[in-house]
């Protein structure tokens, strides 16, 4: 059976050291940080850059993202499923 948003965001931010959490509930800030350093990104420390920046950034490094997505908008499915499977791989 196929996994629900949720439950990629989840597996996600458990592969990245993140809590997980109940409900529809969007990255944070951090979570987005800490998936971007996993992939290669360098998010230097103290105040951390936008949402769209970083999910750029994460787009720019993952092969299967489209660099020119609308990164004000979140993840689809679809994108959260080549980041699960980017970082099962790391």
């Amino acid at each position: 059976m196929a996994k629900t948003v949720d439950e990629l965001r989840n597996e996600i931010r458990l592969a990245v050291d993140r809590f997980e959490r109940r409900g529809s509930v969007g990255f944070t800030k951090e979570s987005l940080a800490a998936i971007s350093e996993a992939v290669g990104g360098d998010v230097a420390p103290g105040q951390l850059p936008s949402k769209a920046e970083m999910r750029e950034e994460i787009a720019h490094r993952i092969d299967g993202l489209d660099d020119d997505r609308d990164q004000e908008r979140p993840f689809r499915k679809a994108e959260l499923e080549i980041v699960a499977a980017e970082l099962d791989e790391e």
